[in-house]
């Protein structure tokens, strides 16, 4: 999402700055009005968007530990209901951080808050240490009064969704490890076998099967061509994830993803449940339901399920309900839209959607549980349709010329 840069007036007059992510200057100027900020200047941040940031965003250049992030809430938590000034708690948790990310925005951010900026607009700053999530409940906290409540909460919705990341890591590693292995093999025979074979089947000069003499010829464009195969690769690689960075690619990938035979599933349920628990989550904080979504569209990390939870936020400016504009994107279960229609009805739709969020996530567990079981007819089929190829090249020709080889000893 774009950055723009902003000057302007607190509720006491004195001058702040800063930068904001937003989708344009009008989404950033009514973000800065609902904070207390009256602003004077609003206009792109410098590489707002731009390579440098791009490129830090795909490689995690600049982005903390989110084990580190977790204690940071948790320390933050703790010094705050202990009653530790704000400035000295942040100054303590800067000078103890191993993290050097985070310590560098939580001492940037202790810079501004000596200047007399606030927490939430300071920490904004820090786009790849402190999530809009982050931010946005920071902000609730201040406003509030219970600064506390919010670093706990953020706390303990990091980790459960650390959690669920490593548990889908660790489903996809072992076939992504056979993926690889396979892949790295059939280069191998693909350079350095078939091309032992061609010499010996070209030293009977027999006719060759068509199974084999695509083989051959795979094999002798890949020797001839290596250096530009692998320039053409690295730039493919390199383009393409550039390409998913731009909005339209973004949408395009992160939509592709959600097809994916088997994991795709998963990835659904799995950003349903993260969207769920952080709308729980803002609106128990007293997040008005149009911020609170606007929140959770940037907290998603999936453009192609951002755009449907901004559609959700549009329909309900018009005055739609929330249990209408859910059921419009089609991303939800006919249970979830059934609770979501009651907790509109009894006023408890922050209990209902944490409900929902238990829900997606017992699933999620469950799928990820099967994964494994999922996966290995479809490795199995690669492996046999490897080792089929390679039979009918390779062996089904030395059958031929031990016939000729016989014919020739007569």
């Amino acid at each position: 999402m774009p950055r723009f840069s902003y000057r302007g007036k607190d509720k006491k007059g004195n001058r702040v700055q800063g930068v904001l992510e937003g989708p344009n200057e009008e989404s950033v100027a009514i973000s800065l009005s609902r904070q207390g900020v009256i602003p004077i200047a609003i206009s792109p941040a410098a590489d707002a968007g731009g390579t440098t940031f791009k490129l830090k965003k795909i490689f995690g250049v600049g982005k903390a530990s989110q084990v580190d992030v977790i204690m940071f809430c948790r320390q933050m938590y703790t010094l705050a209901k202990s009653g530790v000034p704000l400035l000295r708690a942040m100054r303590v948790l800067g000078d103890s951080t191993k993290d050097k990310y985070l310590k560098a925005a939580i001492l940037g951010v202790v810079e501004q808050l000596e200047g007399g900026k606030g927490l939430a607009a300071a920490m904004q700053d820090y786009p790849l240490v402190f999530t809009p999530l982050i931010c946005a409940m920071v902000h609730i906290g201040e406003n509030t009064g219970n600064l506390e409540e919010s670093f706990l909460r953020l706390s303990l919705y990091i980790e459960r969704d650390l959690n669920t990341r490593k548990q889908i890591k660790s489903a996809l590693r072992y076939p992504l490890t056979v993926i690889v292995a396979i892949s790295v093999a059939v280069g191998v025979i693909n350079v350095m076998v078939i091309p032992a074979f061609a010499q010996f089947f070209k030293s009977f000069g027999a006719d060759l099967p068509w199974q084999t003499q695509v083989l051959l010829n795979t094999s002798q464009f890949t020797v001839k061509y290596w250096p530009y195969i692998l320039m053409g690769v690295f730039t493919a690689i390199v383009a393409w994830f550039y390409y998913i960075q731009t909005e339209r690619g973004a949408l395009v990938w992160d939509r592709a993803k959600l097809k994916i035979p088997i994991i795709g599933k998963i990835l659904n349920r799995a950003l349903l449940a993260r969207f769920t628990r952080t709308f729980a989550m803002t609106l128990t904080a007293g997040v008005p339901v149009l911020q609170g979504l606007t929140v959770c569209s940037r907290a998603t990390d999936n453009a192609y399920v951002s755009e449907h939870i901004m559609t959700m936020r549009s329909a309900i400016e018009r005055g739609e309900s929330l249990a209408v504009t859910s059921a419009a994107t089609g991303m939800f279960t006919p249970l979830v839209l059934q609770m979501v229609s009651i907790g509109e009805e009894t006023g408890d739709i922050d209990l209902l959607l944490r409900e929902v969020a238990d829900h997606y996530e017992r699933e999620v567990e469950y799928d990820i549980q099967k994964l494994g079981a999922s996966i290995e007819p479809v490795l199995i089929v690669l492996l046999a349709g490897m080792v089929l190829v390679l039979a009918l090249g390779v062996f089904l020709p030395m059958w031929d010329l031990g016939s000729v080889a016989l014919h020739k000893g007569k």
